[in-house]
């Protein structure tokens, strides 16, 4: 393998760490603030309540020492404002190791909105039983909720991805064998009650009930008055109607009793990939700072980022000579071979002569990075996407060389790819860009952003240059105080929309991760795929040549 990557000086790009380092403090203050829940208040009742918080809960679960990889703690960030912006959508998700396996968790947070489902939730929801569902690990849920968030109940009810989808997922999951344990460990409502019972595993705790319909709908139906517990209690889902599998006093013996299922359930220990002894880069991590600029990308070499994530800053490069705008190459990360596809964002001169920008997709790397995609399939080699792009090259050079048929081969190499994919956004993202280079629509495996990242059909800048030019065309004579304000009102819109955390609050992205944290995640995230052991045979269809 060839070593990348230099060593900075000290003093190197101080002004990046700088910046980086200001956003990163906004945003650990934002994170701490939406991991209190509904706050202090609702977690002090909830505790009067002889419960423990989800936070709690998936502490208690998870194996000492271990540690919760979360997911969409952004959710809902800036949402449903006039109902409160439902911290992280009211619903916690990510995977940690159970009784030594990895298990997916789903915890209603009681303390929001009593763990109502707005449609992000749902969105979340769906999001951990696809992983689940990919990755071929079981998926533990803590039932705490209220159901469908009522006032916006048209969002939630009726359409494919929403509420029925989780109980299609249950089915569809047991049927291919991926356990599901359930624990209700408080009120479980309406359509949510089918939820534990098509689980294969079912608990309740002392004190949660789960019914069809409660009391007050009873007796507005068929005109009977009963109590909550008599209806729906532990007791009679228990000793009654025999729903349940376990009945526990409290809500620690219920989640020792997941840990016992857990422990007694015989899980495959085939892995689909090998791994090797993991060797730590040649550089430190916290170089990703000075190396990137996230105000303004500018130019870098994007190998000094590859050499500060992959084992022993070894990368063997593909076609290096060839497509230069794009880097495709191998390499291990913590000793699992990868194959990694990244913008290159410095000036490169191909060798015709041509000058070609960084971060623009153009017919060469489109069609290098096709091949390269294909190859990591033929070895079963998982790829590992890095971008900051501005989108494919335009122009009549461009499109008389067959951008668009280039840009389609490598589309249709990514869509059809059978490999995990995982995907990160360091600073742009934008347009086809996104698509060719793994974007949401093309089903990684995860998708993170660092804080820099923008994704968005194109710049702020970009967009209110052609939209202002449009509107001001159908509004005739206007003065430049207008012009501008029409301008900086597209723009300010635009800069909004491509924040990271407007992605992560809709779910396109998995999380907003520290630079420094990529290399972690990564590995963490790779461990996941790798309990999925059967994939297709690759067939990548009709290509453009």
């Amino acid at each position: 393998m060839s070593k990348v990557g230099s060593t900075l000086s000290s003093s190197k790009n101080g002004d990046n760490q700088s910046l980086f380092k200001a956003i990163l403090d906004v945003m650990r203050e934002e994170q701490d603030k939406i991991r209190l829940g509904g706050g202090t208040i609702a977690i002090e009742k909830q505790h009067n309540k002889g419960r423990l918080t989800a936070r709690e809960r998936i502490e208690h679960l998870i194996d000492p020492n271990s540690d919760f990889f979360e997911f969409g703690l952004y959710a809902a960030y800036g949402m449903y404002e006039e109902y409160g912006s439902p911290a992280a959508s009211g619903t916690l998700i990510g995977i940690g190791s159970v009784s030594g396996q990895s298990c997916m968790i789903v915890a209603n947070d009681a303390t929001v909105k009593a763990g109502a489902y707005f449609e992000v939730t749902l969105k979340k929801t769906l999001r951990a039983q696809k992983i689940a569902l990919e990755n071929n690990i079981p998926i533990i849920y803590l039932v705490d909720s209220a159901g469908v968030f009522l006032p916006l109940q048209d969002q939630v009810f009726p359409d494919e991805g929403h509420f029925g989808s989780i109980f299609y997922n249950n089915a569809r999951m047991s049927a291919l064998g991926i356990p599901q344990i359930a624990c209700v460990m408080g009120p479980c409502v309406a359509g949510g009650a089918y939820l534990p019972v098509m689980c294969d595993k079912y608990i309740i705790v002392e004190g949660a009930s789960m019914f069809l319909a409660g009391p007050a709908l009873v007796k507005a139906a068929i005109g009977q008055e009963i109590d909550q517990d008599t209806l729906g209690g532990a007791n009679t889902h228990s000793a009654i109607s025999g729903t349940t599998d376990f009945h526990e006093p409290d809500d620690m013996s219920g989640l020792e009793r997941i840990r016992k299922i857990i422990d007694h359930i015989n899980l495959p220990t085939e892995r689909a990939f090998r791994q090797s002894e993991e060797i730590g880069p040649d550089y430190p991590a916290e170089d990703l700072y000075k190396i990137f600029n996230p105000e303004s990308t500018g130019q870098y070499d994007v190998l000094e980022i590859i050499a500060r994530i992959v084992d022993g800053s070894n990368f063997e490069e593909f076609k290096s000579s060839y497509g230069k705008t794009l880097v495709c190459g191998t390499a291990k990360i913590g000793g699992m071979n990868v194959g990694i596809v990244a913008n290159q964002r410095n000036i490169q001169r191909s060798e015709s002569g041509e000058m070609q920008m960084g971060g623009v997709i153009y017919s060469d790397s489109s069609d290098k990075a096709a091949r390269f995609i294909m190859n990591c399939n033929q070895d079963r080699i998982p790829l590992i996407f890095l971008h900051d792009v501005n989108g494919f090259m335009v122009g009549k050079t461009s499109e008389w060389g067959g951008i668009a048929k280039d840009g389609a081969k490598m589309v249709n190499a990514v869509a059809n790819s059978i490999v995990p994919k995982i995907t990160l956004v360091l600073g742009g993202s934008y347009g086809a860009g996104n698509y060719a280079l793994s974007g949401r629509a093309y089903n990684p495996r995860f998708m993170f952003a660092w804080p820099s990242a923008k994704i968005a059909v194109m710049g702020g800048d970009q967009a209110a240059k052609t939209l202002s030019q449009i509107k001001l065309a159908k509004m005739g004579d206007v003065d430049e105080s207008t012009k501008q304000k029409i301008y900086d009102d597209i723009k300010s819109t635009y800069e909004i929309q491509s924040d990271p955390r407007y992605a992560a609050a809709r779910m396109w992205v998995d999380e907003i991760i520290d630079p420094a944290e990529t290399r972690k995640v990564l590995i963490r995230s790779l461990k996941i795929v790798n309990h999925q052991t059967k994939m297709p045979s690759p067939n990548f269809g009709v290509l453009q040549v």
